[in-house]
């Protein structure tokens, strides 16, 4: 059997018993790939011979190289981006057909994959509604780094944290399922805790169809405006809210990117939800989580300094809403400033209505 061998849950999320004694098979993987193939064996049984972590974090740093060289042959830097809204409900299906292969109890899992499937059409749709899967498309923030610093350091940028760290990251994103399956060998029936969990992760990622939709909505009005000078009908915004640039209605009221907030929660959840299964306070898993979070920081400070800086009204905007916890109160635009008439300018025109 290629899991570990534990005593207790607490133990399956003990990175020195579930993760470091099997390192060794990721070194090792590329030379029996190689040597399966040669030699016309079952990749199949390869597969289920190696532990699923090893093999998942392996795949994963393969396609760091496959995005790398691509985005380099084609100057585009969004290929991960192309791939975001997959790979971790790829790896939670990786996880889940691994057990069923080895005969494992795979329930609990199988409930992981269930609602990250629905994760990922989601998030896929909207990025393909987006313009995301078009040709040449490539996120806009790319090319204002490019600008930024010189081509050596933003290749180094790219070997190290476009292609590769992002790729892995979004494998430990799916770390948690690891710490779940080797639970289940323990605790194999769904509890009331499991759907609890699986429920709350429906309900971000319906809010976050909430948001996307209000934004979506948002800026299609915004466009037809801005090409017709007339508001659309039935938009259900005024011409101050399109003259405005930026979307502050519905969730966006309260929070400056809820779609952000309900994003990075769904996987600290599923990090939580680990910590559960394995009775354990914290565990190694929450690294994915972790620096998505510091993701979501610096992209975050990025995007909102160049909204800041095309919409006056967003330092407004700011103060009174939270960027990604909630406002208890709704954003309320700022009063219109009072037109200040100069003592001398009444007397002009005081003097027309004389004559």
């Amino acid at each position: 059997m290629a899991l570990p061998w534990v005593k207790t849950l607490e133990d399956c999320a003990d990175y020195s018993q579930v993760v470091k004694p099997s390192l060794p098979q990721l070194y090792e993987l590329p030379g029996k790939v190689i040597d399966t193939l040669s030699n016309h064996d079952s990749l199949v049984e390869l597969y289920k011979n190696t532990n699923p972590f090893v093999s998942g974090l392996g795949f994963s740093i393969f396609l760091g190289a496959i995005f790398l060289v691509a985005s380099e042959v084609n100057r585009n830097y969004s290929q991960v981006d192309r791939a975001w809204s997959l790979l971790p409900t790829i790896y939670n299906a990786h996880f889940a057909i691994w057990s069923h292969l080895n005969g494992l109890p795979s329930q609990r899992v199988d409930l992981v994959l269930f609602w990250s499937v629905i994760w990922s059409a989601r998030l896929t749709f909207n990025y393909w509604r987006k313009g995301g899967y078009s040709i040449g498309s490539e996120d806009y923030r790319w090319e204002i780094i490019r600008g930024k610093v010189p081509p050596a350091f933003f290749f180094i940028f790219n070997v190290t944290f476009i292609s590769f760290i992002q790729s892995v990251l979004l494998f430990l994103l799916a770390a948690p399922t690891y710490i779940i399956l080797l639970a289940s060998n323990h605790e194999q029936e769904i509890t009331a805790a499991d759907l609890g969990f699986a429920a709350v992760e429906l309900g971000l990622i319906l809010s976050e169809w909430f948001s996307d939709q209000q934004q979506w909505d948002y800026q299609t009005a915004k466009k037809e405006y801005q090409k017709t000078a007339k508001v659309p009908r039935g938009c259900g915004f005024t011409q101050e809210d399109l003259d405005r640039g930026f979307i502050t209605s519905g969730l966006w009221a309260y929070c400056r990117h809820p779609n952000f907030a309900a994003e990075q929660t769904i996987w600290i959840l599923l990090y939580q939800w680990s910590c559960y299964a394995s009775k354990t306070f914290y565990n190694w898993a929450g690294l994915g989580a972790l620096s998505l979070l510091m993701i979501f920081q610096g992209s975050t400070w990025l995007t909102e300094l160049i909204t800041s800086g095309k919409y006056p009204e967003y330092k407004f905007y700011q103060k009174q809403v939270g960027a990604h916890i909630p406002s208890l109160t709704p954003y309320r635009a700022p009063s219109a400033t009072p037109k200040v008439i100069r003592t001398s300018d009444l007397a002009k025109r005081q003097k027309p209505k004389q004559k």
